[in-house]
């Protein structure tokens, strides 16, 4: 079926209404933005600028509860080691595990947090995690390891060095996702570990940033060690099929789209939010 045209323009004043708006409320996809543009928006976006102010106010209470020196780098550096495990199991586990979708008050959830980035991992707006889900799961993996290595001050220390761990997650994310090639080679590795999760095959690749436990729990590969691209690496296994039994994450998104992003973006593929099942035209 041949897709919908738009009107150019309708583009421009849709292009022209949207420059109006706040920074925030505008759409922006890391594959049309510069590394200083992508900076000016991180330190903009407000879960960022939520975890820099939680972080401070563990340093208040670590003022107010202190611990020794060494007892609060103890703890901060043991929130930084366990968190690239907590991150690989939830990745596996929960985001692309496939049983949120199925429990109706948890689809929505999962669409915002994980299925809309893997139906356009560009999208600047949903590459951040949810504040109502990740700082409870900052909290929860680091402050009982900070509590029992230095109190109430060792608890504040490990909560500061998981939300500053997360905040150096979201941002070599965004640069995983940037239309660039990074200079450093070990950050090179680390993008197209990620973009090969992203683009190729999704059952693998699940540290982001650090992938030492991808290789001890056997979830590590490149491209070259599997045969063909995943069925289901844009839809994480959220097909028609699956949605006539749960059609939740379908009815909030308008439709299923399980083509590439770009060539959605493009036309090529997509579908039709008025019939809500997928459209596919020749290349």
């Amino acid at each position: 079926m041949a897709q919908n045209q738009t009107n150019p323009a309708q583009i421009g004043q849709t292009a022209t209404d949207e420059s109006k708006l706040p920074f925030w409320k505008r759409s922006h996809y890391l594959d049309r933005m510069t590394l200083p543009q992508l900076i000016v928006a991180y330190f903009q976006h407000y879960t960022i600028v939520a975890y820099l102010g939680l972080t401070g106010l563990c340093f208040v209470a670590l003022a107010i509860w202190p611990t020794t020196p060494l007892r609060a780098v103890a703890a901060f550096m043991a929130a930084v080691v366990v968190y690239p495990l907590v991150w690989h199991l939830l990745h596996q586990y929960v985001l692309h595990g496939q049983w949120m979708y199925k429990i109706k008050p948890l689809a929505s959830t999962w669409k915002r947090i994980h299925y809309d980035h893997h139906q356009d991992p560009n999208h600047l707006e949903v590459l951040f995690g949810a504040l109502h889900t990740t700082v409870p799961t900052i909290a929860l993996a680091t402050m009982p390891i900070g509590y029992a290595i230095g109190g109430v001050g060792g608890m504040a220390a490990a909560f500061a060095g998981g939300l500053l761990t997360t905040c150096y997650y979201e941002f070599m994310h965004c640069i995983q996702h940037l239309a660039f090639k990074p200079k450093w080679k070990w950050v090179q590795t680390m993008k197209q570990r990620h973009v090969e999760h992203h683009y190729f095959d999704e059952d693998g690749n699940f540290g982001i940033t650090n992938y030492v436990w991808d290789r001890i729990l056997g979830t590590y590969y490149e491209k070259k060690d599997r045969p063909k691209r995943s069925a289901t690496v844009f839809n994480l296994g959220y097909d028609e099929e699956v949605a006539m039994k749960w059609p939740w994450v379908k009815e909030l998104s308008g439709g299923i789209a399980s083509g590439h992003p770009r060539r959605r973006a493009m036309g090529k593929e997509g579908f039709d939010p008025n019939r809500q099942t997928e459209n596919t035209t020749a290349a």
